[in-house]
């Protein structure tokens, strides 16, 4: 006797049933494959952009600049730095804006009747390198350093601020400057850098002794002489010019001085002034 087939029901394959087991088995590894890759990914994205935060970064690719240790001590007297005339000149060439200097924009300054030989942002940058890692300022003696522009524009670099190793970041770190008007600390919101209102004679000790620096000067001194004459609770407020050639013009300066019969970098003076204090203080 043969069973009825019913209306309407279908015969079942026998491997209708395990191909389907298998497609699920495999979506599911799949998208465990997935999971792991973009788990690892996320990991792998992590751990660099922790190592980009350590570094001094350009505008656009990470806010922020490190800083060093600080040992500032406030009861005992302090050394200002006052760096005047300094060549940072922002302007567009081709899409980009940048610090304008005489080696990369030689050919854009002529077609603009600008002097390349006035453009030497590398000046600001060797000072300041000279300042913030003297042993001075390691000891904590530095009270604060401010730079005024030759276009007048007046900012703050704190003392434990870490100035980068190369020139290309530092122009970096100066556009942003002079753009978004401060940068911050890595991992806070300190400002190390900050664009402040003229005069800088505002943010000057009022006991302090203000003393520019010219190789024009009649007064000639040997650096370690003249600072051991001064009291041991006087700041001092050293004014250097950090252009490529001419003569600060500071009407708050108490005294001009010259410290070498030859002229002098920028740097050189501002290591010979670190050096004369630093035995002063005893700082070694």
């Amino acid at each position: 006797m043969v069973r009825p087939y019913g209306k309407g029901h279908k015969r079942r394959k026998k491997g209708e049933r395990y191909d389907k087991e298998e497609e699920e088995v495999e979506d599911e590894q799949v998208q465990e494959e997935k999971t792991d890759s973009e788990t690892e990914m996320s990991a792998r994205d992590g751990e660099e952009k922790t190592e980009e935060e350590k570094e001094m970064q350009l505008p656009g690719v990470e806010e922020g600049i490190p800083i060093v240790p600080s040992h500032q001590t406030g009861k005992k007297p302090g050394v200002i730095f006052v760096l005047e005339k300094a060549s940072l000149e922002v302007a567009k060439v081709g899409k980009n804006y940048q610090i304008l200097n005489s080696e990369e924009h030689a050919n854009f300054l002529r077609r603009n009747k600008k002097n390349p030989a006035d453009y030497r942002p590398d000046i600001i940058y060797q000072a300041l390198l000279s300042i913030l890692d003297s042993p001075l300022n390691k000891a904590g003696r530095l009270r604060a350093v401010y730079v005024k522009t030759d276009k007048g524009v007046l900012f703050e670099v704190k003392p434990h601020v870490r100035i980068p190793r190369t020139y290309k970041r530092f122009a970096g770190i100066m556009l942003q400057l002079l753009q978004k008007l401060s940068i911050t600390a890595v991992g806070n919101r300190e400002k190390l850098l900050r664009v402040i209102k003229n005069p800088v004679t505002q943010y000057l000790p009022l006991n302090s002794l203000k003393i520019g620096f010219s190789h024009s000067s009649e007064k000639l001194v040997q650096m370690e002489k003249y600072v051991a004459g001064v009291g041991d609770d006087t700041d001092l407020v050293f004014v250097v010019g950090a252009m490529s050639h001419g003569k600060i013009e500071c009407d708050y300066v108490d005294d001009f001085i010259s410290v070498s019969e030859y002229p002098l970098s920028a740097a050189w003076c501002i290591a010979r002034v670190c050096e004369a204090v630093s035995k002063k203080w005893r700082v070694l």
